[in-house]
């Protein structure tokens, strides 16, 4: 009568020791799996972030080169030859720096620089360039972003673009004189006139330290 068999039992047992080292390594394996699927759609959400403002501030750099659009169109031709620190003119295309008269002068040489020497006096470049020294168009559209530009005359040197040496990206243009008509043309002759290019670089920081530079040409 107390002669009983244990065999059995002892097998439920390993089978339950077997069950639960199975449910806890697919219980790691979940919360592995559940970690890395959240990584994941953080990693989305940051990216979509970024890009939203991203785009953001490219749209807000059109405010920027209207805003220097508006300004050129206001000036004359001789007011433009030289360069200006208050409106971040500069009259040459490679020019970073002003003195306090408005004439681009990088190695404090007392000649103004030109461009087309080699190596040129200075090199504008966006990613390097001291914003500081630039108009601020907005401090903050609403957005979150400030908005800055500069102007370059696409010229060598400060001065007329008829100048001794000088060297202009220019555009000419029928201004007056001439007229069309069913059976002759006028009698007077057509002008051409010749007029500068300009680049206008707009900067804007937005939000999350988004940085977007957008550059046009103007005339």
């Amino acid at each position: 009568m107390k002669t009983h068999n244990d065999h059995p039992q002892g097998i439920s047992r390993g089978q339950r020791g077997v069950v639960l080292l199975l449910a806890l390594i697919m219980l790691i394996a979940m919360t592995l799996a559940g970690i890395a699927l959240y990584r994941q759609i953080g990693s989305g959400l940051i990216v979509a972030r970024n890009l939203s403002f991203k785009r953001t501030a490219t749209v807000a750099a059109d405010r920027g080169i209207e805003t220097a659009r508006s300004w050129l169109v206001a000036q004359t031709a001789g007011g433009l030859e030289q360069g200006s620190t208050a409106n971040w003119y500069f009259p040459g295309w490679c020019n970073t720096t002003l003195n306090p008269l408005g004439v681009p002068d990088a190695n404090n040489d007392g000649t103004p620089d030109d461009c087309g020497s080699t190596p040129a006096p200075s090199e504008f470049d966006p990613l390097t360039y001291n914003w500081a020294n630039s108009v601020v168009a907005s401090a903050n559209d609403g957005g979150g972003n400030e908005i800055r530009y500069v102007i370059h005359r696409l010229c060598e040197t400060p001065g007329g673009i008829n100048a001794a040496n000088q060297q202009c990206v220019t555009i000419g243009s029928a201004s007056s004189g001439g007229s069309k008509s069913a059976v002759s043309y006028g009698t007077q002759p057509l002008s051409n006139t010749s007029q500068p290019y300009f680049r206008v670089t707009s900067r804007v920081l937005g939000p999350t330290n988004t940085v977007v530079y957008t550059q046009v040409v103007l005339y």
